[in-house]
């Protein structure tokens, strides 16, 4: 009969982590023997071969999973005098791994052998050892008990909260003391690397103290409690998951960790992890609480005014009277849409971002379309900028597919206008395959090919100088797509300044610069265009404003020179 398999203890992983190293180093001494024949390198490699099977004590298994536990090698001398210099002669260059064991009189040297590759658990657990060796230059190692230690796989979290940790932060905090990490108890059977706190800064100091209270999962959530008060929201996250994995029926787990998430920007997320909490707990109006607020952040007053009423907390009342102003606003924004009434739309739509819906993506698609509309392409697109980005799948699964497409739809009208036309033509090809029978996002698909494939044209024949037919495809762009197209109209505006049309030039570049003040190249060409114009005065505003938005740019300062002389010289 075959006997059973089940999952390595905490001391059989140490047997696979103690293993690895040794047949390292196993496979090193057999370098040893194969480069110099010498009896002691021989006698080492025979050391750590595998014992005979006849040899097995019985009622041990034999289990591949497992790595045998060879003989211990004594830590290697250091190799001195000629010894040394023949060792590192015979070594590779670029080789970095440590001498093997040093032969006495200098007549005999090591060769270090190429690294053993391994996979799987030894795999992962080499690289851990390795990256701690390259940032501490150490291989310390102190006693640790088996309850001290977290399975490898539980780790990464953890130190994924490392990374987003800013720079700031670490390097404002103070390292721990040596005396503040966690010490060996009594009885202990594992070991674990010093200093694993300082492999990746402060979480590697919760994760000590992670390890310290694993079976306490009331110490992991005191734990992220600290964290979310400090800001550190992806180490709390870390926290509160380790608490739910140990006892995933307790509510103020997951709530705890949706309040974490939202501070992260992941606000699906967190409503997931607090209708779990709710699931578990019907009763708990701190998660009613928390996910009516999540609803009405992501412009589902409907949803939050339902679930703030199941809440017993005090500021009920007024939370339910901001998300029936933004159920008030968001209607007054659809109707005013359907009449092109732009101006209460932006104004509707702004005032529902204050009242609460400040991470509604239909709020803000609404808000960046009524800015489009009134020509302020600059600020529709940092409307849209400074709107959370969720996932396609997650967005349609959370909103509809109908109120994603309208999202998309709007963003590539965006993209279009700010001259990213590749990306315009693919958002509404996207909005396109989500909502099919939409007519407006089948429109707007079509102007973004066509204003693309135009402004490809007129640049190749840009390129080829045949500027009045490049001049002629931005027009053709301009009518087929967006008449306001700064970047077509900024294009169309070189093609007339070779031309010799100056004066052309300059309405073009107004007509861009009307719809995206902070357009820097339309500036700069209307400048240059009114100094071919003579027209000094004109030419002397747009340089002080490049000089602001350009300080460092050498061409701009030695231009702005040029015309105050001029102006100067003409005054005197």
């Amino acid at each position: 009969m075959t006997e059973s398999r089940r999952a390595p203890s905490g001391c059989a992983m140490f047997g696979i982590y103690s293993g690895m190293f040794r047949r390292r180093r196993s496979a090193s001494m057999s370098s040893l023997s194969r480069i110099n024949g010498s009896p002691q390198a021989a006698a080492a490699d025979s050391d750590a071969a595998p014992p005979n099977p006849a040899q097995r004590k019985a009622g041990v298994r034999d289990d591949s999973s497992l790595v045998p536990r060879p003989k211990v090698m004594p830590l290697q001398p250091q190799i001195n005098g000629a010894a040394a210099a023949q060792a590192q002669a015979q070594r590779p260059s670029g080789d970095k791994s440590r001498p093997t064991k040093a032969m006495n009189g200098g007549a005999k040297a090591a060769a270090a052998s190429p690294a053993v590759e391994y996979t799987g658990m030894a795999a992962e657990l080499d690289k851990m050892i390795q990256d701690h060796q390259r940032v501490k230059g150490t291989t310390q190692m102190m006693r640790a008990t088996s309850g001290n230690m977290m399975m490898h796989r539980n780790l990464g979290n953890l130190n994924a909260g490392a990374s987003a940790r800013s720079s700031l932060d670490r390097s404002t905090k103070p390292a721990a003391a040596a005396s503040d990490r966690p010490k060996a108890g009594p009885g202990s059977n594992g070991y674990a690397f010093s200093g694993m706190g300082n492999i990746v800064g402060k979480p590697g100091e919760q994760l000590c103290r992670a390890l310290s209270h694993r079976t306490d999962p009331e110490k992991l959530k005191e734990m992220g409690n600290e964290e979310y008060r400090e800001g550190h929201y992806a180490e709390a996250v870390a926290l509160y998951d380790q608490a739910i994995m140990m006892d995933p029926m307790r509510p103020a787990y997951w709530s705890n960790k949706a309040a974490a998430l939202a501070a992260l920007g992941r606000l699906i997320e967190a409503v997931a992890d607090c209708k779990e909490a709710v699931r578990i707990d019907p009763s708990y109006g701190r998660a009613h609480h928390r996910l009516g607020g999540l609803h009405l952040r992501l412009g589902e007053p409907d949803k939050a005014i339902n679930y703030l009423k199941q809440s017993p907390m005090d500021s009920v009342s007024a939370d339910v009277s901001r998300a029936q102003s933004v159920k008030g606003r968001i209607a007054k924004c659809t109707d005013a849409r359907k009449v092109r009434d732009w101006i209460t739309v932006l104004q509707e739509s702004q005032a529902a971002v204050s009242d609460g819906a400040d991470c509604a993506p239909q709020v803000m698609a609404l808000q960046a379309e009524a800015l489009l509309k009134l020509q302020r392409h600059d600020e529709a697109d940092s409307a849209l900028r400074g709107a959370p980005r969720f996932g396609v799948d997650e967005s349609t699964k959370f909103f509809g597919t109908t109120a994603h497409a309208y999202v998309l739809m709007v963003r590539a009208q965006v993209d279009m206008a700010a001259g990213r036309l590749e990306e315009a033509v693919a958002t509404a090809q996207a909005a396109c395959e989500l909502d099919p029978g939409s007519r407006e996002a089948a429109s707007v698909h079509r102007r973004a090919k066509a204003v693309a494939t135009a402004r490809q044209r007129g640049n190749d024949l840009f390129k080829a100088s045949r500027f009045a037919e490049a001049c002629a495809a931005y027009g053709e762009g301009l009518d087929k797509g967006e008449a306001g197209s700064a970047v077509l109209l900024c294009n169309r505006a070189a093609c007339h300044a070779k031309l010799g049309r100056h004066e052309k030039a300059v309405e073009d570049c107004s007509g861009a610069l009307a719809v995206r003040p902070g357009y820097s190249k339309a500036r700069l060409r209307r400048a240059d265009c009114n100094v071919k114009l003579e027209r000094w005065e004109a030419s002397l505003r747009d340089y002080q404003v490049l000089i602001q938005e350009l300080p460092e740019n050498e061409d701009v300062k030695k231009a702005l020179a040029e015309v105050e002389a001029k102006i100067k010289s003409q005054r005197n």
